[in-house]
């Protein structure tokens, strides 16, 4: 729902906001520094507080707006007032000024005044500004810069800084001698800040290398040194020279600044530990005592003093620079880079006292004059509200709702290329980042009104509505576009305003066009009838696809034989199998395309590696030779590491009646494709793993109760399908609730490896929850192989990452069968009628399962009365339906058993009424029964 004002609780909330402006305002007309912080956890409704949303406006609007209507109050003739606006953004320790289309590589240099001690930074645009319609239009341009830079990977708004900054000066006369008031309000929204495991911090060796978050770290550091200084603690240091951000706001943390800090939080449960952490922040905050001052000087003073400056730092210049103390063991080249530092800030300084002192004594350009130049500035983006109701248009959608809508191109009569901006000719679009190629796409607008969209390159990746473009379409309105891997439009046809679907919401945005992306990729994303996990496990999959496009986009850029996939991997093919509790997890899959070596990350790690990677994009982008990073700094690498090729569960129902298990178990991967088996026996046993007599068994698993239970487990052999897994192979499990897993010795050179591998497990004393344990738990067996960082073919090395990953889609074995039907009818049918026959043997194997059971029912259907008792009934008919693998000998032992026992007890005879007979084993290798 959108918010109202008039409604509860944004009605409070929007009071709170409007006290607040006015109070930061009150303090600016007096003098006073004043900052203001918002921070708090991903998606607390930090921009809302800041920016606001519809109707209800933020606390930067509520500033600027009663700041003019205050201004447009005065009467005086002999007081004038200025106001400039900045706005800035920080992104892994860069400063991007949002308000410039030229940024500098690196970001723009953070300085330090020599007098002051303050920093700031250099050639940063400060606009003047002369009502709240102006300022609005500033916003609307920094924010559509940040809109492109989050899409061209250079920023992302949840992982960076935003600072506004107005500087506030009133100047005026007393008793003829012209003054100047002077306040800078900071007006600052934080990046979200998130659990440790969100951002890949726990047990991520890359780490360290990374500078997510680093300003928020080092913001806590220097909250916590200050209010231990407010507390009275000596020798403290102060770290604010630990980030750009802690550089830029040491007034406002600690020095001449009325400051306010707002933490948000959100209600949510899953949030409990960030919220606290939250107020924790906030409970030191508040313990910090800043001491704020009047910004009150004469003109005159103001002007001597810059002139004064200025001289010592001319005088400096010519004499060779500044005296430095160099410290000992220095070399020569550390020497000059720091005299040439040093050379940099003074003259950094100088041009910016001289820009200072012809604004004080009125001989650069006057106010009014600077204004009248910000005005006709034509990268100010207005009046485009208009024209969206009357013509054609692309809108931008984001994975911040505040970002999307931002950015408008709109479509005229005739072509309208798209591509970047080194193009020739220049395209009428131009985009950058991944996957966009130099001519990428062409929308065609008709004299009829009617808009067609055609590849203009071949290989361009451009989705429409999900699915790949592969020739011209005519768009529909609401048609979503993806151009590359960042770059989402919607198309909006104000002039037709009816769509193809009828479907689609009244207001397209970036999560409905990633859950058509992700059902184009054949992931569910309907929620009706799913479980909580289930719904967890779909939004993460919905967030990390589109990650995955973009760093395989990033893998192809840098050739880095890479590629990446979502993979969900169930209970049972996780290392807990169908014991464990965790659920269905979404995990990425990297895979080595030269070795065909893979490795699946948890999300925490993947999305660490992906801001690295980002990080490493930017470097390459910029010039920087990143074939020289060492393996272990790049996020594409992984020191080989054993891969798990299955899961295989072993029920354990048979030892509740002291029956032996012995059967081949197939190995499954986590996408339940079997890639071979194991041969394992589970028999109970002695103390010291002898075998019991093949007539022990109990027939109610009760009488196990209070006594020693002993049995062995054993793994004959086994049988792996790929070859490329010959290198080594080894199975691991635990059993009930042992920490430790039981290893089998590793078996190299072969792909039917023989473990003889066995072990016995004892319980001193038989209780209920083992019997559970028994009746519904199993065993999951583990199989690893080993994998070695070795090309399987040399040819591979002189393929691109692109060409290699177009190769591994088309040998995928859905491809290579859909290839190989087109090609090789034959062969395809017969492939086909080999999964016939095999699926006609398994329905044979249940429909001779499903006739033992309707034996036993009729069986039991014909008892007396008195002999009707659910519980012997249930064991029986579930010990046939839980059958595993292909052959039931343990199973029909078993019902055998348990039969004769009765029929022993109440005929006094070997044989009787309901005795289970073997009939031999048939060619699948499945044993046929049949009740007599």
């Amino acid at each position: 729902m959108e918010p109202d004002s008039k409604s509860s609780p944004y009605a409070s909330q929007q009071k709170v906001f409007d006290e607040l402006g006015k109070g930061v305002l009150d303090n600016a007309f007096q003098g006073y520094n004043c900052s203001l912080f918002a921070y708090g956890q991903t998606g607390s409704g930090k921009s809302y507080s800041m920016v606001g949303y519809g109707v209800n406006k933020g606390i930067v609007p509520v500033i600027c707006d009663v700041l003019f209507q205050t201004i447009e109050t005065n009467k005086d003739s002999e007081k004038r007032f200025e106001v400039t606006f900045s706005m800035l953004e920080i992104y892994n320790e860069q400063v991007r000024d949002l308000l410039s289309k030229n940024n500098p590589k690196g970001g723009l240099p953070i300085r330090q005044n020599p007098k002051l001690g303050i920093f700031y930074v250099q050639d940063l645009k400060k606009v003047p500004v002369g009502s709240y319609k102006e300022i609005e239009q500033r916003i609307e341009q920094g924010t559509a810069a940040r809109t492109v830079a989050s899409t061209n990977m250079n920023a992302t708004s949840s992982r960076a800084h935003t600072v506004v900054t107005l500087t506030f000066d009133q100047i005026y006369k007393v008793e003829g001698e012209e003054k100047k008031k002077s306040s800078v309000m900071n007006l600052v929204d934080l990046a979200g800040s998130e659990r440790a495991d969100s951002t890949g911090a726990t047990g991520d060796r890359l780490k360290e290398g990374a500078n997510i978050n680093k300003s928020l770290s080092a913001l806590g550091n220097v909250i916590s040194a200050l209010a231990d200084l407010s507390m009275g603690k000596k020798k403290v240091l102060v770290p604010y020279r630990d980030s750009a951000l802690t550089k830029l706001l040491q007034n406002a943390l600690g020095g001449n600044s009325k400051t306010v800090m707002i933490a948000a939080l959100s209600p949510a449960d899953i949030n409990y530990d960030e919220t606290l952490s939250t107020l924790r922040y906030a409970d030191r905050a508040k313990k910090i005592k800043n001491k704020a001052v009047v910004n009150e000087n004469p003109m005159d003073k103001l002007i001597r003093e810059l002139k004064e400056e200025n001289e010592k730092l001319k005088q400096a210049m010519m004499a060779g620079g500044v005296q430095m103390q160099t410290t000992s063991g220095m070399s020569p080249e550390e020497v000059e880079k720091m005299k040439k530092d040093l050379e940099e800030e003074i003259r950094a300084q100088l041009l910016a006292n001289q820009e200072m002192l012809a604004g004080a004594e009125g001989t650069g350009m006057s106010w009014e004059e600077k204004l009248a130049v910000a005005r006709s500035d034509e990268s100010v983006v207005a009046g485009s509200e208009g024209r969206k109701k009357t013509e054609l248009h692309l809108m931008n959608l984001n994975e911040d709702p505040l970002l999307s809508g931002v950015v408008v191109h709109f479509l005229q009569k005739g072509d309208t290329t798209v591509g970047r901006k080194d193009a020739d000719p220049v395209p009428s679009v131009c985009l950058s980042g991944l996957s966009i190629n130099k001519h990428h796409a062409i929308l065609t607008v008709s004299d009829k009104g009617e808009a067609e969209l055609k590849p203009a390159d071949q290989g361009a990746k451009t989705k429409l509505n999900g699915l790949p473009l592969t020739g011209p379409t005519v768009l529909s309105h609401k048609d979503r576009i993806l151009f590359g891997s960042n770059h989402m439009y919607v198309f909006l046809n104000p002039k037709n305003v009816k769509s193809a679907e009828a479907s689609l919401p009244s207001e397209i945005t970036w999560e409905f066009a990633q859950k058509e992306i992700a059902q184009a990729k054949g992931f569910a994303v309907g929620s009706s009838g799913m479980t909580k996990d289930q719904q967890i496990a779909q939004e993460e999959v919905l967030e990390i696809l589109p990650l995955i496009t973009e760093v395989n986009a990033v893998s192809e850029e840098l050739d880095k034989h890479r590629t990446f996939e979502v993979v969900l991997i169930s209970a049972a093919a996780q290392e807990g199998g169908l014991n464990s509790t965790t659920g269905t997890k979404v995990m990425v899959k990297m895979k080595d395309l030269l070795t065909k070596n893979t490795w699946l990350w948890e999300r925490a790690k993947f999305m660490n590696r992906r801001y690295i990677m980002q990080d490493m994009y930017e470097r390459w982008l910029d010039g920087e030779d990143i074939s020289k990073i060492p393996k272990e700094e790049d996020p594409f690498w992984e020191p080989t590491e054993d891969v798990l090729i299955g899961t295989a569960n072993v029920f354990l129902q048979s030892l509740a009646y002291a029956l032996d298990f012995d059967d081949r178990v197939a190995v499954a991967d986590y996408k339940g494709q079997e890639e071979g088996y194991i041969v394992i026996n589970v028999a109970p046993t002695t103390q010291k793993g002898k075998l019991l007599d093949e007539d022990f068994f109990v027939d109610d698993p009760t009488e196990l109760l209070n006594k020693p239970f002993h049995f062995k487990v054993s793994i004959r052999s086994a049988e792996i399908f790929k070859a490329r897994f010959s290198l080594g192979l080894h199975i691991k499990y635990r059993v009930y609730k042992d920490q430790e897993y039981t290893q089998t010795k590793m078996i190299k050179g072969t792909l039917t490896p023989e473990f003889n591998h066995s072990k016995v497990f004892s319980f001193p004393s038989i209780e209920q929850e083992h019997l559970d344990f028994f009746e519904s738990g199993c065993i999951t067996f583990l199989v690893y192989g080993v994998q070695e960082d070795k090309m399987a073919d040399s040819k591979l090395s002189k393929m691109t990452t692109r060409e290699l990953r177009q190769m591994e889609k088309l040998t995928s074995p859905s491809a290579a069968l859909v290839e190989k039907s087109k090609k090789y009818p034959s062969e395809g049918c017969d492939h086909i009628r080999s999964e016939l026959i095999l699926m006609q043997k398994k329905y044979k194997r249940l429909e001779q399962k499903e006739r033992r059971m309707q034996d036993l029912c009729r069986e039991w259907d014909n008892k007396p009365p008195e002999e009707k008792q659910f519980d012997p009934f249930y064991r029986v008919v579930s010990a046939v339906a839980n059958s595993s693998g292909t052959k039931f000998k343990t199973r029909v032992m078993m019902v055998n058993r348990m039969l004769t026992a009765k029929n022993l007890t109440k005929n006094g005879g070997p044989t009787g009424k309901g005795q289970v007979t073997s009939k031999g084993t048939e060619k699948d290798g499945s044993s046929a029964c049949s009740i007599q």
